[in-house]
């Protein structure tokens, strides 16, 4: 019997009824990579495909953390099911544990419509994790309508987080000139819609003008998506009402403009690759030992032959190697 705990389509079963630690158990086997995956996802394919992902991203201390926790309480004011996922910087806690001034979070941890998890990024710079994705999957199999994605504070390198989400909302503050700056920087190009929070701090109008302008200053297409600038002091849940209002809109226009469509199509090409590239590198690590790899370092080595012309070979003697199942 405690082998069917860990069976993937049984615990596909149970986290789509709503079940927490099926849910907990699904995400623990993606992010840590284990013999499951595959049939985890193979269980989870055809499951889902309505969860809304919502991606919160900025510089840190801009207030991601408060700005989430005020979301999730005025999506359940709507009575919808939320799922946030929080990408740290460092490893979570067992069981997926809210870290630093995540504690927050801590007002919906008994809320059967929510469910919380922190995932590591494992120091990569886009600010998500490796698993982010299949764990996404498995807060939509669950029934999450809603699906908020906050990512580690680290400015410019968090354009990743516009390859997961529907909506990308960017964060900024008053006074915090980094803020800013990275929105200059470039993660503005990735944003739907702009959020000044901490909006009752001197400045904030401020703030709000100066991203209005560079939003107007920025080139557009007829019929496409202007971001508006939203001005929220999440703390006090004040202008949380027209975030969503916000939400909504973009969410009307990904529909109605077919680019809902198109992310998710980008995105599940993306993931597509990511697989694919990863098991040709573990090919070309396997073969690190064989005899073949030595051979063309030795020929490249002796001026036998050029190491794009070796290249070849070896992608050519791995591609051979793969299974079918990569290839179909």
């Amino acid at each position: 019997m405690p082998a069917r705990r860990t069976d993937p389509a049984e615990l596909v079963e149970r986290a789509a009824k709503g079940e927490p630690r099926a849910v907990a158990r699904l995400i623990s086997l993606v992010e840590n990579d284990a013999p499951q995956l595959r049939a985890v996802m193979a269980a989870l394919a055809g499951r889902g495909g309505r969860a809304r992902v919502v991606g919160l991203t900025g510089a840190p201390g801009v207030g991601k953390s408060t700005t989430t926790s005020a979301l999730v309480a005025g999506l359940r004011a709507r009575g919808r099911r939320v799922g946030v996922l929080a990408v740290d910087p460092s490893s979570p806690f067992t069981g997926g544990a809210l870290l630093g001034d995540r504690v927050r979070m801590q007002d919906h941890a008994t809320d059967p419509g929510v469910f919380i998890r922190s995932m590591a990024s494992r120091g990569r710079l886009g600010g998500l994790s490796w698993a982010a994705p299949h764990a996404l999957r498995v807060l939509d199999a669950a029934g999450c309508e809603v699906i908020l994605v906050e990512t580690v504070g680290v400015g410019q390198a968090e354009v990743e987080i516009a390859g997961h989400a529907d909506t990308t909302l960017v964060l900024a503050a008053p006074g915090m000139g980094d803020s800013v700056q990275a929105a200059k920087a470039g993660v503005l190009e990735i944003a739907d819609i702009l959020v000044v929070n901490k909006a009752d701090r001197e400045g904030a109008q401020a703030t709000v003008r100066d991203l209005r302008t560079m939003v107007g200053l920025a080139p557009s297409e007829p019929g496409g998506w202007k971001p508006p600038v939203v001005a929220v002091s999440a703390a006090r849940a004040e202008g949380v009402d027209e975030l969503l209002r916000q939400l909504d809109q973009h969410e009307r226009w990904l529909e109605e403009s077919g680019e809902l469509r198109r992310r998710r199509r980008a995105r599940a090409r993306a993931e597509v690759e990511a697989i694919a590239l990863e098991a040709l590198r573990a090919r070309i690590g396997s073969v690190r030992d064989h005899r073949l790899l030595d051979e063309l370092a030795e020929r490249v080595a002796g001026g036998g032959t050029d190491p794009y012309a070796a290249a070849d070979e070896l992608v050519a003697a791995v591609a051979g190697d793969v299974p079918a199942p990569l290839s179909r």
